[in-house]
């Protein structure tokens, strides 16, 4: 829902009732393009993308002018300027990104301490304990729009409902630089008419399976029986599925939030068959993704491998650290093993990226004798130097003279913001 281009917004009247809607969910528009715009305002109002134009890169978001054509976030940069060859291309700047981010969180912080940071740029929040100071629920989410634009001069989309389900639903709809409540009693009402893709999880293959059957919107899904449900997509699958079409989601809204996974990867402008620089493009990823971990104090249980082939083809690879770690030179140890008995050479890569899994916040366990000391040392003390002095300060030296994607790349993160 949040890549429309605002053409279906839909919005509540002042009068609406909220009553018993508690959770909002809030997701700044066009993120990374609305930052940018701040210091580009003579762009307000034009098709502006951001992202890299060379080689295969990929839009990482677009102002909802040039959603318009039809530009959307992943989508290759090369495809988006056929669609709208008068956009006008941003470079990405994430460290100002992560640096509006963190004054958006604290205004939401500001209203309540239950919030789910989602990512950079959206949150839930929990406001039925803020009520009797600050209002109902649609006050609250319309002051909070209010506190955002006049703090960072962004604006966001606010969905307020009795479930994160609704609350995530409606924010959507409500985009650009809008506000939607689905009052408690309304929910179903809301709910049925819509496609089965609005149900959380259903992609392509789902809807495939469903479709079969001809269920077609979500009151399809809500009444349909749960066996023949079961039956086209798995007992999980269909009981949720089931749940959500029929409004009901019992998730509470977490303020400890730990992720799945991190990682980052990089797309080749061209393809890459000398194993020399593909190592190289391996320690750099470790090396960031490690300093992530760092930053959390999370330590990863495993690590994995990803290689795209110029065909296309995709494979992964996972292997199991003797110690849960966060040194990026453990992580780089471990994707370069399973690199090699890949046994990559003749077979140009396309893409590579380096993942830390089964994540835990917990504590490094304390040996007699620690094999990552002198490392762990050693990168805590760049993350300081790096955070004082820039990230350019340090650098491995198999990487000096080589910049970031030299080996010809457009580098994600693993969950990028738009």
């Amino acid at each position: 829902m949040s890549r429309q281009d605002g053409r279906l917004r839909r919005i509540s009247a002042d009068s609406v009732d909220d009553a018993g809607a508690t959770i909002l969910h809030v997701d700044m528009d066009a993120f990374f393009a609305s930052v940018e715009l701040l210091d580009h305002p003579e762009l307000l109002g034009k098709p502006v993308i951001v992202g890299h134009r060379e080689g295969r890169s990929v839009v990482t978001t677009a102002t909802y002018e040039a959603r318009a054509y039809g530009v959307g976030s992943a989508m290759p940069m090369a495809r988006a300027l056929q669609l709208c060859p008068n956009a006008i291309v941003l470079t990405p700047r994430h460290e100002l990104y992560r640096d509006y981010s963190a004054r958006v969180m604290a205004v939401f912080e500001q209203v309540t301490p239950v919030v789910e940071k989602l990512s950079i740029d959206e949150a839930f929040l929990d406001v039925a304990g803020a009520r009797r100071l600050l209002g109902s629920p649609a006050h609250i989410a319309r002051m909070l729009r209010e506190r955002v634009r006049a703090e960072t001069g962004l604006t966001c989309s606010i969905g307020v409902a009795a479930t994160k389900f609704l609350a995530k639903l409606a924010s959507g709809m409500a985009k650009p630089d809008g506000l939607l409540v689905i009052p408690p009693a309304e929910s179903l009402e809301f709910l049925r008419p819509l496609p089965i893709r609005a149900l959380w999880g259903v992609g392509g293959k789902t809807e495939e399976s469903l479709s079969r059957l001809g269920l077609r919107t979500v009151a399809d899904i809500a009444d349909v029986p749960l066996s023949a449900l079961r039956r086209a997509v798995g007992d999980a699958t269909a009981v949720r599925l089931h749940e959500l079409a029929n409004g009901r989601d019992p998730r509470a809204v977490e303020t400890q939030r730990i992720e799945k996974s991190v990682g980052h990867e990089v797309t080749f402008h061209e393809d890459i068959s000398d194993s020399g620089r593909l190592e190289r493009e391996l320690l750099r990823l470790a090396s960031q993704v490690g300093e992530r971990l760092r930053r959390t104090d999370t330590l990863a249980g495993s690590v994995a491998l990803k290689l795209r082939y110029s065909d296309f083809t995709t494979v992964s690879r996972t292997r199991r650290l003797p110690e849960p770690s966060n040194v990026g030179r453990r992580i780089y140890d471990a994707s370069l093993a399973l690199f090699r008995e890949l046994g990559v050479g003749a077979r140009p890569v396309r893409l590579i990226g380096v993942r830390a899994e089964n994540l835990d916040a917990g504590q490094l366990s304390a040996g007699l004798w620690d094999p990552d000391a002198d490392w762990r040392d050693a990168e805590t003390a760049i993350d300081g130097l790096r955070e004082k002095f820039g990230k350019a300060v340090v650098t491995p030296a198999s990487l000096l003279g080589a910049r970031p994607g030299t080996a010809g790349g457009t580098r994600q993160p693993g969950t990028p913001g738009s």
